[in-house]
């Protein structure tokens, strides 16, 4: 029986939802090392990784549902950037610590030891899984009204951030303060008509490859580049 002070319980109070189905819930919160630690629960295999799987999807679907009715001056590139941002590991993971999902995540004694709680990929997957089972328990509008007003708050935030409108800049700053080193781009092909070309940058530190992106103009490419090299090396980027 559920107590008053168990996270699983806080988890449905902070989502406003109590599951019908709370075998769904457990097994979204089950972390694969748990399961090979537990097998007399339900088997190696009873774990998260398949709702992670369908919630991936469900949350991708939906914001991107929601980015073309809200912002309907925007273009297919901002609008999939934008969506990038909203479901990328950092952000959900903010997503996970505000709901609660850390502290009821089930894992194995070697993760929980080693900082798997606030671990951001686990709370990502974590969070990915509670989203498969919250719609599998209720539906894709039960899971949408729970989550759009954080949503909606995150791409504010994003919008309102200049790192979003030019991350060249924003990976410069970063490059200069950590490591003392100025980027550098390279642009490494093209493709498509003249019309209609695509062209490839490369963002360089120290010669080393930190990023690559593609974009209609060299300029657009080169963004994309220090795009990709923020969400992959500075801790929390915009």
């Amino acid at each position: 029986m559920q107590e008053a002070g168990d996270p699983v319980v806080k988890l449905q109070e902070n989502l406003d939802y109590v599951f019908k189905h709370p075998d769904l819930l457990y097994l979204a919160l089950t972390h694969p090392s748990y399961a090979h630690e537990h097998p007399e629960e339900g088997g190696e295999e009873y774990h998260n990784q398949r709702l992670e799987f369908l919630g991936d999807a469900v949350l991708d679907f939906l914001v991107a549902a929601w980015l073309y009715k809200e912002y309907k001056d925007f273009s297919e590139g901002p609008l999939t950037r934008l969506r990038a941002t909203l479901v990328r590991t950092s952000t959900l993971a903010r997503l996970a610590n505000e709901l609660g999902v850390g502290d009821a995540l089930r894992l194995g004694h070697g993760e929980a030891e080693s900082g798997g709680h606030k671990r951001p990929a686990n709370l990502c997957d974590a969070l990915e899984a509670v989203v498969g089972a919250l719609y599998l328990d209720g539906g894709l509008d039960i899971v949408w009204n729970r989550l759009e007003p954080w949503f909606a708050q995150e791409s504010e935030m994003i919008l309102q951030s200049a790192t979003y409108v030019d991350a060249k800049s924003y990976f410069q700053e970063w490059a200069q303060a950590e490591h003392n080193i100025t980027p550098r781009y390279q642009i490494i092909g093209e493709m498509g008509p003249d019309h209609a070309k695509t062209f490839i940058a490369q963002v360089l530190l120290d010669g080393q490859q930190v990023g690559e992106g593609q974009g209609s103009s060299k300029r657009a490419a080169e963004q994309a580049a220090a795009r990709y090299a923020l969400e992959h090396l500075v801790e929390e980027p915009v």
